[in-house]
């Protein structure tokens, strides 16, 4: 079947749709979206490929994908919307606002910490079900007995799922509602966002199938991503303690499974289409319908480096870097297109993030996940860049 692209992109911008469509050539994809925002304008809206592999479904204009850990960057902006309506103090201990966190030597930790991975709380002794964690009752109770694994603060290791609870339980104590609930209230719902932590039954027929991750080459980078993936630390770290595989279970990607989709995993199971997540980035640095969501004083706040180097369970430092709640730019491993880039990267390839000095709002989704060194979505971001300072 020949490769169906579509294609809306202002003049300037034909560099970002000629790396989409090298992806498919070069790189492995089988279906993807790329929307791109400047000054809240959409220059950029590119889709194509398979968006169902099982059925030939092709990629349509709404098809959404698994965003992974994009949904993170999702709850940082929940966050922050707390934060400037003065219901959220980031330097306030959790306890404040849940106070059962405060057990088992996690009296002192505060809530920057929670959004900047150094709470020492990335794994759960508890073993859970796959009904535990979709219930989100039982993994508060499990953090709640939980003690950190290091003292609070003093270092920093990637909570690839505890986030979203830790988190997502503060928005929930504020707010009433959990954060996907609460994400959709005040932002998905009023800005038309086809983007859900928790999706509906209504959209579940646009979802694509994610298609298990392609292979990596043998090199020492990527011997040192496996190597740490083994340690026991990591296996808890991804799978809730025996939850659910991650990213495959009997050779499907685990998130293909609805009701991980319908439930709330807010550190992982967010879903959106490449338009809305790019909408909502681009909603955080520019007036699109209204006035931004984000402050200049936010934005300031959250890009300042908090964790950054070798973590205390983490593979070799390959330029990670963190601020509250979202990743920064963070070359070689995930360069953005500048100082001011804010926002999150996802299992197997996904990306959305904003730049305020450039206005910019971006994402890049694929069905197809990516190994473990993926340049998918660094190949569009360089494009991006390229055409931002010509």
């Amino acid at each position: 079947m020949p490769l169906a692209i579509h294609a809306e992109a202002e003049p300037g911008y034909g560099g970002v749709v000629d790396v989409f469509e090298a992806n498919f050539r070069e790189r492995g994809d089988v279906g993807a979206a790329c929307a791109i925002y400047v000054d809240g304008r959409k220059v950029v809206d590119v889709w194509g490929g398979i968006a169902d592999k099982r059925s030939a479904r092709p990629w349509a204009e709404d098809t959404a994908a698994v965003i992974f850990s994009c949904s993170k960057g999702i709850l940082a902006i929940c966050a922050y919307a707390l934060v400037q309506d003065g219901r959220l103090d980031l330097e306030a201990p959790v306890s404040r606002y849940w106070p059962e966190f405060a057990q088992h030597g996690k009296e002192a930790i505060t809530v920057r910490w929670l959004l900047s991975h150094r709470a020492g709380l990335p794994v759960l002794d508890r073993d859970l079900t796959r009904p535990e964690v979709l219930a989100w009752e039982p993994v508060i109770r499990a953090i709640e007995a939980q003690s950190p694994l290091w003292a609070p603060g003093t270092a920093h290791s990637y909570h690839a799922m505890t986030y979203g609870w830790l988190v997502g339980e503060v928005i929930r104590r504020i707010t009433g509602s959990l954060p996907g609930v609460f994400f959709r209230e005040t932002l998905g719902d009023p800005l038309g966002l086809h983007t859900w932590i928790g999706l509906p039954a209504s959209a579940r027929a646009s979802v694509a199938w994610m298609e298990p991750p392609l292979p990596d080459e043998d090199t020492p980078t990527v011997r040192a991503i496996v190597q740490h993936l083994a340690e026991p630390v990591a296996l808890r770290n991804l799978d809730m303690g025996g939850a659910f595989g991650f990213p495959l279970e009997a050779g499907i990607v685990a998130f293909n499974d609805p009701e991980i989709q319908a439930a709330e995993v807010p550190a992982a199971n967010g879903i959106s289409t490449a338009r809305s997540l790019a909408r909502l980035y681009a909603g955080c640095v520019s007036e699109i319908d209204g006035p931004r969501i984000l402050s200049r004083s936010s934005i300031d706040d959250a890009i300042r480096v908090l964790s950054s180097g070798r973590q205390l369970f983490g593979p070799p430092d390959s330029g990670q870097r963190w601020g509250t709640g979202f990743m920064l730019d963070s070359p070689p491993a995930r360069p953005l297109v500048g100082t001011r880039s804010f926002g999150h990267d996802g299992a197997g390839g996904q990306l959305g993030f904003a730049d305020d000095e450039f206005g910019v709002g971006f994402a890049y989704l694929s069905n197809q996940m990516g190994g473990l060194v993926d340049a998918r979505a660094t190949q569009l971001t360089a494009a991006v860049k390229g055409c931002l300072i010509g």
